[in-house]
């Protein structure tokens, strides 16, 4: 096991209170990233795929909160970091919060204003 994913520290949904994951599904940049993954099988979006209008720190910094949340979970493929949405997991720890998420249409949200 490499340093890189020894890093990784994954939290259970049902460890995350409600405020926490409200502050996480808050940014549009993550919920971007939620719509996109939702939209994808599990373990085939690295984190590099994402079209994103941010740094590559800050991109790590919005996956990183994602993780710390439980709204995603993610594991190291060669250099390719792959993500996994836990949908099922967050659900039954907050029904309907996802739901209201990726129901929002997407917009130019997280784009320059």
């Amino acid at each position: 096991m490499s340093a890189r994913t020894r890093s990784l520290t994954h939290v259970h949904p049902s460890e995350v209170s409600l405020q926490h994951a409200l502050d996480a599904v808050g940014d549009p940049v993550r919920r971007a990233i939620l719509r996109e993954l939702a939209g994808s099988a599990d373990w085939t979006r690295a984190c590099g795929t994402f079209e994103l209008p941010v740094t590559k720190a800050t991109r790590s910094h919005h996956f990183a909160v994602l993780r710390a949340t439980g709204l995603i979970e993610q594991r190291d493929e060669g250099p390719r970091r792959l993500n996994r949405l836990r949908r099922p997991e967050f659900d039954r720890r907050f029904p309907g919060l996802l739901d209201l998420v990726l129901a929002e249409p997407a917009t130019d949200e997280c784009g320059p204003a």
